[in-house]
């Protein structure tokens, strides 16, 4: 299966809403005692197809999410959302997590869980059935997500590509 180039977009000119998936503390003990430092998983996304996710590390909670903001910022995407739902059915691992997302009927909600949700809301799909295979890590689970969203197709590129048309496409 070939991955599709991924569509990079510049994240100042859009207004991006910020959601922290995951907060990690990590304690490193030294001679003069115990330092901690926070690591944060940052996603953005304006509710309309754009979505990215970005890692902040820092001495400080709040420090962490800024800089995992910016981060969020520079990783963009876009993804091709039809009806407040994805145009196929997707499958993407990403370490030991596998995560699978299909597209769902007008009202259905966004079926999925803690950090799939995440990166499915921001991106603006309303009704999704999902479910994540595997591994529970937060990170692997929004990379894994990531990469799903990253493979979807439209479908009038579809068609284009297969010089056929847009109807043979749905109806197969």
């Amino acid at each position: 299966m070939s991955k599709t180039p991924i569509s990079r977009i510049k994240g100042g000119d859009l207004e991006l809403h910020e959601k922290v998936v995951a907060i990690n503390r990590v304690v490193k003990t030294t001679k003069g005692g115990r330092a901690f430092s926070f690591s944060a998983l940052v996603v953005v996304g304006n509710g309309a197809g754009v979505v990215g996710h970005g890692l902040g590390k820092a001495k400080e909670v709040q420090e962490a999410i800024t800089k995992g903001i910016d981060d969020a910022k520079k990783n963009l995407i876009k993804v091709p959302v039809m009806h407040g739902t994805i145009p196929h059915e997707q499958l993407a691992k990403e370490g030991a997590a596998k995560v699978m997302i299909r597209p769902a009927a007008h009202g259905t909600g966004v079926i999925a869980g803690g950090s799939m949700r995440a990166v499915l809301e921001a991106a603006g799909i309303t009704d999704v059935l999902s479910k994540s295979l595997g591994s529970a890590n937060p990170h692997n689970v929004v990379k894994a997500t990531f990469s799903a969203l990253a493979q979807l197709r439209e479908p009038i590129a579809v068609a284009k590509q297969r010089n056929i048309s847009l109807k043979k496409v749905f109806n197969g």
